[in-house]
């Protein structure tokens, strides 16, 4: 069975920082792109960072000079640096990522970690 696993939420003071991982498991053969993606009450579910196999990364323009996304191909994990979190960062982060499996590609989700940013 495949799976993605966040961890690394949590309640963080204004101007603190986190870091989320998530790990894919399962019978895997590669991952192409990985991303956050992060859904606040009452609001749509955005991309918050993404990054291919080859290390490229995009950032919604809210993120950008205080998030940093990773990855450890290695350990079919990526990474989340929150730094300089503002309470506007409360939400739920959800990991996806695009998998080659042996048996055909699956875009799966994480269940979500919770960041909560108290001002």
């Amino acid at each position: 069975q495949v799976q993605l696993v966040e961890s690394g939420g949590g309640l963080v003071q204004a101007g603190g920082s986190l870091r989320l991982s998530c790990a894919a498991s399962g019978k895997i053969f590669s991952i192409n792109a990985m991303g956050w993606y992060r859904q606040s009450p009452g609001k749509q579910r955005e991309l918050v960072a993404a990054i291919t196999s080859g290390g490229s990364t995009n950032y919604a323009d809210s993120v950008k000079g205080r998030f940093t996304i990773s990855r450890d191909n290695a350990k079919n994990t990526v990474y989340l640096q929150m730094n300089s979190l503002k309470p506007e960062d409360t939400a739920v982060y959800y990991c996806n990522a695009d998998l080659l499996l042996w048996t055909g590609s699956l875009n799966t989700w994480g269940q979500g970690t919770l960041v909560t940013v108290s001002s």
